[in-house]
């Protein structure tokens, strides 16, 4: 199985760090329009060799690891692939993706969203076994061509990933909760402290708390205003569901309700219950 990965940031070319150890897959190459990231990619053993888009279309399977707005463009390029050619785009929001796929090759694709990654970005964010232990979200996975379905699940289980599989509109409601807020929420804090005057001294005094919470600020601006404007409408319900929580802990700051404060802490200390 020949392989192309279009775009060799950090989830492309970790990617292709993973796919290298799969037994049936025979050649890897990648495909990015940033010249400086075809010459890392190179240089870093990634990919064996770097292709036109046009040309990745000779290939068994291709991986899209780009932003949304790119996966949309790129499909409308892709309108005449083989039948046999599996199309697994890799996008942080599902249902404006799956909309916008040509009907010609609706069979051919497989929509998927991992979820890993860091803060970091670029071809030298990559990292060998990103993938392994992570959940992957196939989304209208009935929608796509039984061949296609099984060369995805196929190459999945063999990262060690696992599969969940839902509705792209459900993924993205989800989503907006455990990542797209989360990142946005990050942003603000960092703006906040950066926007103080002192804010030297503040940043001295930096410890665990605030890395940890400003860490998500680090991310490409590029990528993540992308995926807002994708999923505005599940974003800004996330936020404002957020933000009424904030001002019910706020006023009960004011108000000296330290019972209530303290139960509001409580009733999140039972999240990690769940997630660890």
């Amino acid at each position: 199985m020949n392989v192309a990965i279009v775009g060799l940031g950090l989830m492309g070319g970790s990617l292709a760090l993973s796919l290298k150890k799969l037994n049936f897959i025979d050649s890897i190459v990648g495909s990015d329009h940033n010249k400086e990231h075809q010459e890392q990619a190179i240089k870093l053993g990634l990919v064996e060799e770097i292709v036109a888009f046009e040309d990745i279309k000779e290939y068994d399977v291709i991986f899209l690891a780009i932003p949304v707005n790119g996966v949309i463009a790129a499909l409308k390029e892709l309108k005449d692939i083989k039948d046999s050619t599996t199309i697994i785009d890799l996008g942080s929001t599902k249902e404006q993706i799956i909309k916008s796929i040509p009907k010609e090759i609706r069979k051919n694709f497989v929509g998927a969203h991992p979820m890993t990654g860091t803060e970091f970005f670029g071809p030298d964010a990559a990292i060998e076994g990103l993938y392994e232990n992570k959940v992957v979200v196939l989304c209208d996975l009935e929608d796509s061509g039984e061949l296609q379905s099984n060369i995805a699940k196929k190459i999945f289980k063999k990262l060690q990933m696992k599969k969940y599989f839902m509705r792209s509109h459900e993924h993205d409601r989800h989503a907006a909760f455990i990542s797209h807020m989360p990142h946005a929420i990050s942003y603000s804090i960092a703006n906040t402290v950066m926007k103080q005057e002192n804010k030297h001294n503040i940043l001295a005094l930096a410890a665990g708390g605030f890395r940890s919470m400003s860490r998500l600020a680090k991310s490409s601006p590029y990528m993540w205003e992308d995926i807002f404007r994708q999923n505005k409408t599940n974003l800004l319900e996330a936020i404002e569901l957020f933000e009424v929580e904030l001002q019910m802990l706020k006023k009960n700051v004011q108000d000296e309700k330290w019972e209530e404060v303290n139960k509001t802490m409580s009733d999140g200390n039972a999240l990690h219950k769940i997630l660890d």
